[in-house]
């Protein structure tokens, strides 16, 4: 029955890509939506746009205004780079308008007004213009004018009434700043359908923006909360990630690194489609074996994407230069794309529709996270961060795309321990970085302890990176204290390699 609907019924679409594509394509037409949020959660942004998009498509559209001036609206429509010019915009904001009798007060007090006569000067204006889009700011005054629920109720059946027959779109804007015990909530309701906006703020960074669409008669919406964002240009909108929903065909064939070493610890190298987790302390080689990843990839043609929380791009690209892999030459060629994070400013929400238009714009089939640690400071709600990594990686996973995710343990030489967050059951392979002791020098140690893909080494190997490279030594197989994460080599010396830095 809900799809039937959705097939009758044209729809208006708002001009915010994220939103239209949560409401399936845009909000169906000559119906009444309520629009609610607190003060400064972007109700006049979305109310914009929407009226500017109508006005973009040669519709007439028409936004009514008691609690913000003419001058204001233009002051945000400014800030954004925005034209009101063709927008009708219909202050409601001296006396003499509103009743009509000349009366030289400059301010319309709610309070003396007649509700009726302010709704009928409100009608006949929507009458003169004949608009096929309305934003109505706000119930608040509204409410105010009623001075009792019963009464406030009955007039907004009336304006859902007034517009039925008109095939316009009406926005009700309601700012919430009344008590939860004057709202009504049989406002709810009556209109067609219901968009909640919110504002957070955090400890530390802006503050956080998100959406959710209550209800929507006859539409499969995309239900619950999605991230949003205001920058000059507009409100941004980022539906939340289902990963059900996207799935291609591939072959889950193995990539190479380029190292046969490597390669052989999975049986060949991670397959398309898997999550590949490296792990260990800082300085142990994970991001190194990641790059060696990533250029393999590169040559071979394929796109890659790195997300950078950690490091600086610049410091990144010198790393690589110092283990010969040039990818300064596949940014200048495209074939590589490096996006720096800043964990203090980007949602979660955010974070996934980038890597969604990575994948699907700009065809990225080999993806690196760096780090985990980033990633976790992007989300201080610690209980939502893993369901959301889960849903990320497998949308990455059905879409064929090889991802890295790097994660440094806590601590210098390095644990066991994950920390908080027990992020291995969502990895398809793990590969554990360590560092051990052997001849008065530290050295690094690269094993593989999980691959869901197919057999992998259960050795331990020497990891040695100097400026040829990367390279691995043969098995190393009298270690003791693996698991207390401060490995020995009590071995022959003969197995290890030469020092990392000798010609």
């Amino acid at each position: 029955m809900g799809e039937s609907m959705q097939t009758q019924i044209s729809r208006v679409t708002t001009g915010i890509q994220g939103l239209d594509q949560i409401l399936r394509g845009g909000f169906p037409q000559g119906r009444l939506y309520l629009l609610e949020g607190p003060p400064g959660s972007g109700k006049t942004t979305l109310s914009l746009q929407f009226l500017l998009q109508g006005l973009k498509q040669g519709e007439r559209c028409l936004y009514i205004t008691l609690s913000e001036t003419a001058e204001e609206l233009r002051e945000v429509a400014s800030a954004h780079g925005w034209s009101l010019d063709g927008l009708h915009l219909f202050e409601l904001g001296s006396a003499e308008d509103a009743l009509g009798n000349g009366r030289l007060q400059s301010v319309l007090h709610s309070w003396e007004v007649e509700l009726d006569e302010t709704v009928n000067l409100i009608l006949g204006e929507v009458d003169r213009i004949g608009p096929s889009r309305v934003v109505f700011d706000s119930l608040s005054e509204l409410r105010l004018l009623a001075q009792d629920s019963l009464r406030y109720r009955r007039q907004i059946l009336a304006l859902k009434q007034f517009f039925a027959p008109k095939s316009t779109t009406v926005f009700l804007v309601d700012d919430l700043t009344s008590t939860a015990e004057d709202r009504d909530g049989q406002l709810h309701s009556l209109c067609h359908g219901v968009v909640s906006l919110e504002r957070l703020t955090l400890d530390f960074g802006p503050a956080r923006r998100r959406l959710q669409v209550q209800k929507l008669r006859g539409v499969d919406f995309v239900a619950g909360y999605h991230d949003m964002v205001i920058r000059a240009g507009g409100l941004d909108v980022f539906p939340r990630l289902i990963a059900n929903q996207h799935h291609d065909q591939f072959h889950g064939t193995p990539i190479g690194s380029g190292v046969d070493e490597i390669d052989n610890l999975l049986g060949g190298g991670p397959l398309r489609g898997t999550c590949t987790l490296l792990t260990g302390p800082a300085g142990s080689g994970k991001t190194n074996v990641a790059l060696q990843y990533i250029w393999a990839a590169c040559e071979r043609g394929e796109r890659c994407c790195i997300f950078e929380f950690d490091e600086r791009v610049g410091t990144l690209l010198a790393r690589a230069r110092a283990l010969d892999i040039d990818l300064h030459r596949h940014l200048e060629s495209g074939q590589l794309e490096i996006m720096q994070m800043d964990p203090a400013d980007i949602s979660p929400g955010e974070f996934s529709w980038n890597i969604q238009r990575a994948v699907e714009e700009r065809g990225c089939s080999v993806l690196m996270i760096d780090s985990l640690n980033g990633y976790v400071a992007a989300m201080p709600q610690e209980k939502q961060l893993m369901l959301q990594l889960h849903e990320m990686l497998s949308y990455l996973n059905q879409k064929g795309v090889v991802t890295f995710l790097v994660n440094p343990q806590h601590g210098l030489v390095g644990t066991m321990s994950t920390g908080n967050l027990n992020v291995s059951y969502i990895a398809d392979a793990v590969i554990l970085f360590r560092f051990f002791e052997a001849q008065g020098r530290i050295r690094k140690a690269i094993s593989v302890i999980k691959n869901r893909g197919g057999a992998h080494e259960d050795t331990i190997r020497e990891l040695k990176i100097d400026g040829r490279g990367l390279s691995l030594s043969g098995p190393l197989k009298e270690f003791k204290g693996i698991l207390t994460g401060t490995p020995e080599f009590v071995g022959d010396s003969a197995a290890l390699l030469g020092h990392p830095y000798a010609g």
